[in-house]
């Protein structure tokens, strides 16, 4: 594993988050403004002012397991989102915009390939008991895990679910992490809610990819140290506790 070199003025390959923000885009009747910004100027790379770019430290993450992003209309534009920093670093990242009328063909033809088992990463209280489950098929044993993850607000995603046909014969996965969100930049009414990121991480823990599962989380907190660095206007601390952390699990 290792950090991606990218030259000066180099961008990474788009990714499916980007992918879909470029779609989105397109679609707008006027620009997305981003609270923040200056004059709307961000690196295309990681969203963040120029000055405070973290390209130069995205990791490479080869997993098994895969993530498909479901994402609330407006969610790729937001430069807070943190579904783009696991696109970033898990390969086999898929995203999708999602709409209550109508279901993206390339979705459907995702969930049933055969080399994927789908789960759908929601909490167990909302949902039948007998579709939920707390582990996973282990890695390199038939089917690779697949997890599903609804990247909106609460509200939204509760929504999602609920008017998600195609997702009714899944398992869902319930999570139960021991410890609470260290997600800084948008915080949930509900205490034991995490950002798309750390469930990511979660997800990656679950099926024994701890590596993988730690250096995301390094990177979540690079990517939120440098954006709060940005709104305050000061230099992002390269040499500080988050920066030291990534590399030392990159090394």
């Amino acid at each position: 594993m290792s950090l991606v070199p990218h030259p000066p003025n180099a961008l990474p390959e788009p990714h499916a988050v980007s992918r879909l923000r470029t779609e989105r885009l397109a679609r707008s009747a006027k620009p997305f403004l981003a609270r923040g910004g200056i004059k709307g100027e961000r690196c295309a790379g990681c969203r963040l002012l120029p000055s405070h770019c973290i390209c130069p430290w995205r990791p490479v993450l080869p997993t098994q397991a895969g993530m498909c992003l479901l994402m609330a209309d407006i969610e790729p534009l937001k430069p807070s989102n943190t579904g783009w920093l696991i696109a970033d670093v898990v390969p086999d990242t898929f995203a999708f915009g999602w709409a209550r009328t109508e279901v993206d063909p390339d979705l459907l033809t995702l969930l049933a390939d055969p080399q994927w088992q789908p789960y759908v990463v929601f909490p167990g209280e909302f949902v039948a008991p007998e579709r939920v489950v707390q582990s996973v098929q282990s890695l390199g044993h038939g089917q690779r895990p697949l997890f599903i993850l609804l990247d909106a607000t609460w509200p939204e995603a509760r929504k999602m679910f609920r008017k998600s046909p195609y997702l009714n014969a899944l398992p869902v996965l319930s999570l139960n992490p021991a410890h609470v969100s260290r997600y800084q930049l948008r915080r949930s009414r509900r205490g034991d809610h995490f950002c798309t990121s750390e469930v990511a991480s979660l997800c990656l823990e679950l099926v024994g990819e701890t590596h993988a599962a730690r250096t995301l989380q390094a990177y979540l907190d690079v990517y939120t140290h440098h954006y709060v660095q940005a709104k305050h206007q000061l230099p992002p601390a390269l040499e500080g506790l988050e920066h030291t952390a990534l590399k030392a699990l990159c090394a």
